[in-house]
């Protein structure tokens, strides 16, 4: 679906249709066209071909998207793939989207995927700046690469707040109640670090490579943008270690929560086993001299009853004390 298409003459918007557009900035010099599209169908860029005769495996990955950031030069054109990254707070989880660029001579085509419009207000932004728009297509790839990388450091804004209460949380708990949060986590800084990490290398190509189609005042702006992203990839990398020291941290407490919780039981089981004892051994007397025999020691004697019940607390004091100097009670 086309979202936009407008054509930039000196670094001023002027709407016209696409086939104008095209004709234009074929013929008028520092004129380009930009056309924004939102999750194009195949018809749809069968049709555009036929204006800017993309490379076909150009038009496949922008087509099916889920590609990886990177930088492909074709004679024709550069292609370029960005990730878009939002926070999702109610979820608790990154969305991700992608962006493709179509970079020539005279045209810029950006294809977007997912639901974030990052396009609309990097385009805005641009038309406020007709001094930098006049460098051409190459200026609207740095104005949507900083739209993108900005995002990035607010991101890693966010997830940083949420490492540093995730932190607190964990060293002041018992653990063992963490154990989904951190693993959530660890899940969007791994897609933090998909779309971080792969950008780096066509950053440092459209830095230093002069390539075709990219205007050379327009680098100082890239370097810019990737000073931006390895700042960014640093802290990914710091927040990808930080969470598995937490995650260490967190099985540490959960082994010794445990392990506590173990000798408790073992105590416990002790104690009670002590009790067992003592009383075992009253049952056993009692239960002798409960049988129904004539002829047993002492059975008849006058005192027989209170002998065996001296006998009896005797035996338990005796066991007691043992149990007690051993531990068990």
């Amino acid at each position: 679906m086309i979202v936009d298409c407008a054509l930039y003459a000196d670094g001023r918007r002027e709407s016209v249709s696409l086939a104008q557009a095209v004709s234009q900035a074929r013929h008028r010099p520092g004129s380009f066209v930009w056309l924004g599209l939102h999750d194009p169908t195949h018809d749809e860029f069968d049709d555009l071909a036929l204006y800017f005769a993309p490379h076909p495996l150009a038009i496949e990955d922008a087509i099916n998207a889920h590609q990886r950031p990177k930088l492909d030069i074709y004679d024709e054109c550069l292609f370029v793939v960005l990730k878009t990254l939002s926070h999702d707070e109610e979820r608790a989880e990154i969305q991700t989207g992608e962006i493709m660029l179509f970079t020539g001579e005279n045209f810029m085509v950006t294809v977007q995927h997912g639901r974030d419009d990052v396009l609309a207000p990097v385009r805005k932004r641009l038309e406020g700046m007709p001094e930098l728009l006049r460098l051409g297509p190459s200026a609207v790839l740095y104005g949507v690469c900083d739209a993108v990388v900005d995002t990035y450091e607010e991101l890693a804004q966010d997830v940083e707040q949420h490492l540093e209460d995730l932190e607190r949380k964990v060293f002041a708990s018992d653990g063992g109640a963490d154990g989904a949060r951190i693993y959530a986590l660890k899940r969007q800084v791994l897609e933090f670090r998909h779309a971080v990490m792969p950008l780096a290398q066509p950053m440092r190509v459209l830095t230093g490579a002069q390539l075709d189609g990219i205007h050379p005042a327009t680098e100082p702006y890239f370097r810019d943008v990737g000073d931006h992203l390895a700042r960014v990839a640093d802290r990914v990398e710091a927040f990808d270690s930080l969470l598995t020291d937490i995650f260490t941290a967190n099985l540490a407490q959960i082994s010794i929560q445990q392990n506590e919780e173990a000798r408790q039981q073992n105590e416990d089981t002790r104690r009670i086993s002590a009790w067992v004892a003592i009383v075992a051994a009253d049952t056993v007397l009692t239960g002798i001299y409960g049988m129904n025999f004539d002829n047993m020691p002492e059975l008849h004697t006058h005192y027989g009853y209170f002998v065996l019940l001296l006998v009896m607390l005797v035996l338990d004091v005796g066991l007691y004390l043992q149990f007690r100097r051993s531990g068990w009670l």
